[in-house]
């Protein structure tokens, strides 16, 4: 697997960044090389368009942009790069609980395409990101058959050690 990243992780904003770490602690467990970056679809447009024409150019495999509000992060970078992304709505302080975020992110036009994970969901846009990368690296494909595998077992041992007494009926 190279030793450059092959995805990167973007945010409109510092203050989305406890959301969009869950992406890049599920990369790091996997090994795989990310980046990290802010970029304003608002503040910063030509850092915007420069990143998003770019990306790909660098290696880049996969994109994840979070954004909250009114969150065109990643529908802008999809307009932009030929690369696969995936969209983070994010609650943020100006959001209405999320859903202005995520309706910005998923409703995009046919030929702008945004895989869109649920509000405040970066653990799964990275685990989506290393499903993509498995496609073409049979060792990342690998580590992602092992933690599904982990998800069965911790769901087979709470079954076994759950109770009638601990169901509020």
């Amino acid at each position: 697997m190279p030793d450059k990243p092959l995805v990167s992780i973007v945010m409109g904003s510092d203050s989305d960044l406890p959301v969009m770490e869950e992406a890049s602690k599920f990369l790091q467990e996997l090994g795989i090389e990310y980046e990290l970056d802010i970029v304003s679809a608002h503040r910063t447009p030509e850092k915007l368009f420069n990143y998003s024409k770019e990306a790909h150019k660098r290696g880049i495999k996969v994109i994840i942009a979070g954004a909250g509000g009114a969150a065109h992060l990643p529908g802008m970078i999809a307009a932009i790069s030929p690369l696969p992304i995936i969209g983070v709505p994010i609650l943020s302080r100006n959001s209405i609980q999320g859903i202005d975020s995520l309706l910005s992110i998923v409703q995009m036009p046919a030929g702008v395409p945004v895989a869109t994970v649920a509000v405040n969901g970066a653990k799964n846009a990275g685990i989506l990101a290393a499903q993509i990368l498995g496609a073409e690296h049979k060792n990342i494909q690998e580590k992602i058959i092992s933690f599904k595998e982990s998800l069965k077992e911790k769901v087979e041992i709470k079954s076994k050690n759950i109770s009638k007494e601990q169901i509020n009926v």
